[in-house]
């Protein structure tokens, strides 16, 4: 095995899980397209992993990968919805055999859903545990405004979980 593939395979396996999250956020909980997410952005990883230069940590380079690939498959999605091209499914869930914690976490996956594709990176980050200047990094923000953001976006949050309405 050749140094790359074992590089990917580090950076496979200390990231994915984060990837994940991240992704199942912007798929807001829906773990069928979260998990196609996370295999598209691996593939864009191995497929730069070479041109790398390392100026930042591997894990910010990661998530900027994960950032444009969600939000570009979420903006193809949303045309081809526009354009009627996608049949809209309907998956009936019986809430009452849902525990109270999947109910609060479907909640906020659908709060974080109706921010704007700026503010679900940011916040999705934040709840991933990146520091803010990390965060700032990958979104190419100032720090200072990162940490405000973050302020606003979570009592944007909080009365959406706790009144429905962003």
């Amino acid at each position: 095995m050749n140094d790359l593939n074992q590089q990917f395979e580090v950076i496979y396996r200390d990231n994915y899980e984060k990837v994940m999250r991240l992704c199942r956020g912007y798929a807001s909980g829906d773990a069928v397209l979260a998990h196609d997410l996370v295999q598209e952005v691996f593939v864009k990883v191995w497929e730069s992993l070479a041109k790398f230069k390392g100026n930042s940590q591997v894990s910010t380079w990661i998530y900027r990968i994960a950032v444009n690939t969600c939000l570009m498959r979420l903006r193809k999605k949303k045309r081809y919805l526009f354009q009627g091209e996608l049949q809209n499914e309907v998956v009936a869930e019986n809430e009452g055999q849902s525990s109270i914690k999947e109910q609060q976490f479907k909640k906020m996956y659908q709060c974080i859903a109706k921010l704007s594709s700026t503010n679900k990176s940011i916040i999705l980050m934040e709840l991933e545990g990146l520091s803010q200047k990390e965060i700032a990094h990958v979104m190419g923000m100032k720090h200072e405004a990162i940490r405000t953001r973050i302020h606003r976006i979570k009592i944007q949050l909080s009365k959406c979980v706790t009144h429905g309405g962003v």
